[in-house]
Order: C-alpha cells, then sequence, then structure tokens
C-alpha cells in the first residue's frame, strides 16, 4: 500500500477505533505516516518503543496500598488510562520488543485493560514494524498478538507521493529532479552487515539537509555516500555537477519564449525541478509559457511534470490565470491523466 493509501487507512481505523499493524522496511516513513493520519482524525499521539521496554511499562509498577499489592499505571500506560480525546497509541518497532513485552501487549490490544486499570474507548492502537528479512533485530511477532490487528499492511514507497511531502517540507529541489530521473533509487534498501547505509526516503532527506551546509564539494561527497551508499551518493554527486550547470532559470523566467530546451533527459529533469522550485504567483505566468514551450517540443511529459511539482509545492498557484489557461488545453489533460 503507497503512503497516501495508508494514510486514508489509518484515518478511517482510527475514527473507528480499529487497530492497524503496519510492515516494511526501514526509513520509508511509516511513523511520520502515522502521525499525519492521527492529525486527519484529529487524535492525539502516545508514541511508545517496546523494544527497549520491560514488561511494568505495559502492566504498571507493583506497589503497596492499603496493605494490598496492586500495578500502579505509569508513564504511557497512565496518560492511555488518562486519556478523555481521541489517541493513538502507537508502538513503533513492536517487531524488536521481546516476546515477554508483545505479550504484556496482547492483553491490552485485546481486552483493552490490564491489571483492573481499563482503557477509555478514545484510544486507538497502531503499531509498526520491519520484517526479519531487513536485519533491523526483528526476531518476530508472536501470533496471538498479530491475530489482535483488524489488518496487518506492507508499507511499499511510492515517488509521487514523496515528491509531494518532499515539496512541503523543503527539501531541495536537487533531490526531487534527481529521484524523478532515477526513481528505482527513491528506495533501494540492501539489508548488510557493514556500516553502509542504503538509499531510502529517510536518507535522502538527509542527503537535503547535507545539501544546506554549504560543504566543499570533496567533504560533500563524502557525506552523501555516508547517508544513501557509495554508489547512489556517486550517482547524486555526478547528477548535482550537472545541475549546477543548467541553463540559468532566471534567464527563463525572464525570457521564457527565447531560452533554448535541453535534449537530454536528465538535464530536463533538474531543470524542470529547479524551475518548479523557483516557481510564484509572480512569475508562475512565464513558468507556464515554457512549460508550454516543452509541449509543443515533444516534452509535454516534462512540461506536466514543471506545472505539477510547481503546484505541490504552492498550491494557490491553482487560482492564478495561468494555471487556469493550462489546466484548458492539452496540457491541463497530461497534468490530470499524471495525478
Amino acid at each position: 500500500m503507497k503512503p497516501t493509501d495508508l494514510r486514508t487507512l489509518l484515518a478511517a481505523a482510527i475514527s473507528a477505533r480499529l487497530p492497524v499493524l503496519i510492515t516494511g522496511a526501514p526509513g520509508i516513513g511509516k511513523s511520520d505516516i502515522v502521525d499525519g493520519a492521527r492529525m486527519d482524525a484529529g487524535a492525539d499521539l502516545i508514541l511508545s518503543h517496546p523494544a527497549v521496554e520491560d514488561p511494568t511499562d505495559t502492566k504498571g509498577l507493583p506497589w503497596i496500598v492499603d496493605g494490598h499489592a496492586v500495578f500502579t499505571p505509569f508513564g504511557d500506560l497512565r496518560r492511555a488510562v488518562d486519556a478523555t480525546r481521541p489517541t493513538v497509541w502507537f508502538f513503533d518497532d513492536l517487531g524488536q520488543a521481546s516476546p515477554a513485552v508483545q505479550a504484556a501487549k496482547m492483553q491490552l490490544l485485546l481486552a483493552r485493560q490490564v491489571n483492573g486499570h481499563v482503557l477509555p474507548d478514545c484510544v486507538t492502537f497502531i503499531a509498526a514494524t520491519n520484517r526479519r528479512t531487513d536485519r533491523a533485530g526483528v526476531s518476530g511477532i508472536l501470533e496471538p498478538v498479530k491475530s489482535r490487528f483488524a489488518t496487518i499492511v506492507e508499507l511499499t514507497p511510492d515517488l509521487n507521493d514523496w515528491c509531494t511531502w518532499a515539496l512541503a517540507h523543503g527539501v531541495p529541489a536537487e533531490v526531487i529532479a534527481f529521484l524523478r530521473f532515477r526513481p528505482d533509487l527513491l528506495s533501494a534498501f540492501v539489508p548488510t552487515a557493514d556500516l553502509q547505509n542504503s538509499p531510502s526516503p529517510r536518507t535522502w532527506n538527509h542527503v537535503g539537509k547535507l545539501l544546506t551546509l554549504d560543504l566543499p564539494a570533496t567533504v560533500q561527497a563524502t557525506a552523501i555516500a555516508g547517508a544513501v551508499g557509495p554508489t547512489a551518493g556517486t550517482e547524486f554527486c555526478a547528477f548535482l555537477q550537472m545541475f549546477r550547470e543548467l541553463p540559468s532559470v532566471d534567464a527563463i523566467l525572464v525570457d521564457p519564449n527565447g531560452t533554448p530546451i535541453p535534449d537530454k533527459p536528465s538535464t530536463l529533469y533538474a531543470l524542470c525541478g529547479a524551475l518548479a522550485y523557483r516557481a510564484t504567483a509572480a512569475n508562475f505566468a512565464r513558468v507556464a509559457t515554457f512549460a508550454e514551450r516543452l509541449l509543443s517540443n515533444r516534452k509535454g511529459e516534462f512540461g506536466s511534470l514543471l506545472v505539477r511539482d510547481a503546484v505541490r509545492r504552492t498550491p494557490d498557484l491553482q487560482h492564478t490565470a495561468a494555471y487556469v489557461r493550462l489546466s484548458c488545453g492539452e496540457l491541463g489533460r497530461l497534468i490530470t491523466g499524471a495525478v
């Protein structure tokens, strides 16, 4: 299930108080999607990490009250028991938890109570885990725990969903343009015992942050290779050099009719990414003119890409006269068909 579909499912499940278990490779955005879905559902969030818990975190702390032994809730359990408004209790990396901790969660998941402490109806459980094949310390999830969830879904990365997220979160245009050109590198996770990262949505976000540090070229290349692995890092740095040698974006914004259109697809991906990043309501008429030139030069897919990414980054562009004009023509049909 791609991220937007998973977010839709989770928001509905939270409202219906149905528990959901999410699986998938490391670094593909499971936690971020849960946070977005709970906001869509208007719910608070309790974030727990069972991998570093003891069973008493779930069962309560043994204590003596009026001469009797009781289990006193504390921490996340206390917050859940005292909740009065819609709340998501998110168990992150549940598969890394010990069997004893998982067994303690099992009672909560089914009976919604533990040692006399009853959870209010406003609390919904969501859990996430990597897979055993990911070498992420997952030994498995107990069968009775799995069956407590209404559904188990596997999250798979989606380039368009990630680009929409990246544009909204200020990821540099260079990273977005490169992954448009090489979509297979958005998530190319390879488990390894070596101290080496793999390309993933999380690690590409790290690359974006490294680009803002204004590092010397050799230092930057080494840091990027450390973020996404040497193979993807080398390819990205080559693309980055080409990106920095693009035809002037300012020249296109000044003269969208006269600036030459590149032939190489890699250059076009980079140029459209840079233009989309610079698009504003004030200059969008000229951006639209260049997009129409791409269409007339049999490069309409790049024109639609340019307009879509510009609008994803700045949704108010849809209210400009230039966008309305584009949406009524052939480019508008390309944009609609690609969404």
